[in-house]
């Protein structure tokens, strides 16, 4: 098999419309009902800790960080990671989410920022990078989801028994957002 030539980029506001084409693609209209989305919707994702992956001029993945709180933590929520169809399999989506783990432990260390990321996905997947269940009945989000796919993976010192409350949206500072 040839190993493919993929380039991890910063995502920029001009990727948007052809990330949220891919989303569309590859989730459908049904992912509008997903508790994950309403978190992340009137959001603004990070630009800084999301991420593309191309090949050549192809956009064939993203995976986007959105600031959210659990109680009083501030945290990120990973998602959607999308991978188009026939490049999955290749360790792209896999990447994509390291990457943006890598770049959010960067930023780990300031007042205010994220200790957390937080993701509703399959274990045996997102456990490889460092994601593990969060004890049931430690948080609670805003619709319903399957409790053993609530995932965190911590990106400091900070102790599961921390990560309990409700989830809700944490908007971003409007010069981290304009800084992408």
């Amino acid at each position: 098999m040839t190993e493919l030539s993929i380039s991890l980029l910063p995502e920029t506001p001009a990727d948007d419309a052809a990330i949220e084409r891919l989303i569309a693609r590859t989730f459908g209209p049904g992912r509008y009902a997903r508790t994950a989305f309403r978190l992340r919707e009137n959001n603004p994702h990070r630009h800084d800790l999301s991420f593309t992956a191309s090949i050549g001029t192809m956009l064939v993945g993203s995976v986007r960080m959105t600031p959210i709180l659990i109680g009083t933590v501030p945290a990120l929520l990973l998602g959607p990671l999308t991978v188009e169809p026939p490049f999955r399999s290749h360790g792209i989506g896999r990447r994509l989410v390291e990457r943006a783990l890598e770049a959010a432990k960067a930023l780990a260390q300031g007042e205010g920022a994220a200790r957390l990321v937080l993701l509703v996905g399959d274990e045996p997947y997102y456990g490889r990078m460092g994601f593990q269940r969060v004890p049931r009945g430690q948080v609670s989000l805003p619709g319903p989801v399957d409790p053993a796919r609530v995932l965190v993976c911590p990106l400091d010192a900070t102790p599961m028994d921390a990560v309990r409350g409700p989830v809700r949206r944490a908007f971003a500072p409007a010069a981290v957002q304009e800084s992408a």
